[in-house]
C-alpha cells in the first residue's frame, strides 16, 4: 500500500513541503529509489535522512491498534527515546522491521519529528502542534 503514497508525497523535483510538529522548521519529503527500493527522503536544510517507505503503513497500523493519542518523543539516534513514544516504536526491535526505520547510520533518529507531519499531510493521522510534547493519533 505504501507505493500508493509515492505520488502524494512527490519527487525530488517536486517534494512535499512540511513543517515540524511545533511548526518551527520547514523540511521536505519525497520518494526516491535507492538500491532498487523506494524510500522516503527527508531533507532538512542540507541534512538528508532516509526512512523505509513502509513506515507509513506500519506506523498507521500501530496507531490504530493503540487507539489513543501517543507522544511523539523525537530524539537523535545517539540519544535514547522516551518509552511509549512514536520515536521509541520507530527504533524498537518489537516493530514490524525489528529495529530502525531510519536507513542512514548516524541519522536514523528523529522518526517522531519527521514522519508524523507526513502522516497528517496524507490524511492518516491527527497531530497536536504545541511548542513541546506533541502527540498524534490515527485517523
Amino acid at each position: 500500500m505504501a507505493e500508493t503514497y509515492a505520488k502524494k508525497i512527490g519527487t525530488k523535483e517536486k517534494p512535499t513541503k512540511l513543517k515540524t510538529p511545533p511548526r518551527s522548521s520547514d523540511y521536505t519529503m519525497h520518494v526516491e529509489e535507492k538500491d532498487g527500493v523506494e524510500v522516503l527522503v527527508c531533507t532538512v536544510g542540507k541534512t538528508v535522512l532516509l526512512y523505509q517507505l513502509r513506515a507509513i503503513d506500519d506506523l498507521h497500523a500501530m496507531l490504530k491498534k493503540h487507539g489513543d493519542w501517543m507522544e511523539l518523543g523525537s530524539a537523535d539516534e545517539q540519544k535514547p527515546a522516551k518509552d511509549g513514544t512514536v520515536e521509541a516504536w520507530g527504533r524498537s526491535p518489537k516493530n514490524p522491521v525489528k529495529g530502525w526505520y531510519g536507513l542512514k547510520k548516524g541519522l536514523r533518529g528523529r522518526f517522531g519529528m519527521y514522519l508524523p507531519p507526513l502522516m497528517e499531510h496524507l490524511g492518516l493521522a491527527e497531530l497536536t502542534h504545541e511548542a513541546k510534547g506533541n502527540k498524534m493519533q490515527a485517523k
